[in-house]
């Protein structure tokens, strides 16, 4: 006997998608709808079952309701040369009278009264218009100019060179000043070196 086909709605139908960055948990939903006029128990199966965590992983849909599956993926480093093999499948049949042992339920069901559905699993990275923008202060508004899309602080122009080398290290921050010591504390070191001898 030929396998029953899915009474259960399934949206999306055909692939998972989680989007990144996956340094947390990335968590996509699965709505399952029950259209009959019967009872659906359902429970879903992945490849991968140490990736994933599914919320609910089984349980049973009452006649003309739906449910939410929220399929969650575990962090991981993410490698986007690399096709994701994780498939998921939603295997359901008709609700039985006595559910009270839903494992029997399952054990005991006969190939052809099972039904199933088959979804892949999609990695997506955010694209770079995704991204949060970090404006700068408001403070340093007025010295600022756009640049190949990144926002930089100009350094202000004057004919006077020390005060521009002032004004450069200034706005460098703090790994530059230590830089600018340390030739500093060397330059005065062979200046005096040599003033020993």
């Amino acid at each position: 006997m030929a396998k029953a086909e899915q009474v259960l709605s399934l949206e999306p139908q055909h692939e998972l998608k989680f989007k990144g960055p996956f340094t947390d948990v990335v968590t996509t939903n699965l709505k399952l709808g029950n259209p009959t006029d019967r009872n659906v128990c359902f429970k879903v199966k992945t490849t991968a079952p140490r990736r994933y965590c599914v919320r609910p992983n089984s349980g049973i849909i009452d006649a003309g309701t739906s449910i939410n599956v929220s399929v969650m993926l575990q962090p991981f480093d993410y490698d986007p040369n690399e096709k994701s093999k994780h498939k998921f499948m939603v295997q359901s049949m008709f609700a039985p009278a006595d559910t009270s042992d839903m494992e029997a339920v399952w054990k005991e069901a006969k190939p052809e009264e099972l039904m199933d559905s088959k979804l892949r699993c999609v990695f997506e990275l955010p694209a770079e218009n995704d991204k949060p923008i970090y404006p700068f202060p408001e403070k340093g508004a007025s010295n600022l100019k756009e640049e190949d899309g990144l926002r930089m602080r100009k350094v202000p122009q004057t004919n006077n060179p020390i005060s521009a080398s002032a004004a450069a290290v200034k706005d460098e921050g703090l790994s530059s000043r230590l830089l600018a010591l340390v030739v500093l504390f060397f330059v005065f070191g062979v200046i005096i070196g040599k003033i020993a001898l």
